[in-house]
């Protein structure tokens, strides 16, 4: 299990406007800021976005690398896929594939997938076998 990733952005102001929308249906809120300066020496700014008690993505200033990260957000519902997806495309996103199951992963894979303001590969995606069911 992952505890966190970083990923640079080119203008942070902007990132956390948009991730603020799209992962909102998520339920992902942006939670905390953290000044580089109480860190060790060259320790970036950061942005915290997290949910449940738990902050695990995090936004830093720098050179934009859309090629080197996918990231897929979990999504409790199909609902919350299709919620993640217009909420991301009204923030800026550009599609990258439209919600529906993904046949070619397993008919009960659902996702939806856009690009970021810097050109990152974002997902949300619902597995119904990963959840538990009423």
């Amino acid at each position: 299990m992952l505890d966190h990733v970083f990923i640079s952005v080119t203008d942070v102001n902007r990132s956390i406007r948009f991730y603020e929308t799209a992962l909102a249906p998520l339920g992902i809120r942006h939670v905390i800021d953290y000044d580089g300066t109480e860190g060790p020496e060259g320790h970036p700014d950061l942005k915290g976005f997290g949910c449940n008690g738990r902050v695990f993505f995090w936004l830093r200033e720098g050179s934009a690398d859309a090629r080197a990260v996918h990231i897929g957000f979990v999504a409790k519902s199909k609902d919350e896929v299709d919620s993640f997806y217009e909420a991301a495309m009204a923030a800026g996103a550009s599609d990258n594939g439209r919600p529906e199951a993904r046949l070619y992963y397993d008919p009960r894979y659902y996702a939806a997938n856009v690009f970021d303001p810097d050109g990152y590969s974002l997902e949300a995606v619902y597995k119904s076998w990963q959840h538990p069911q009423p």
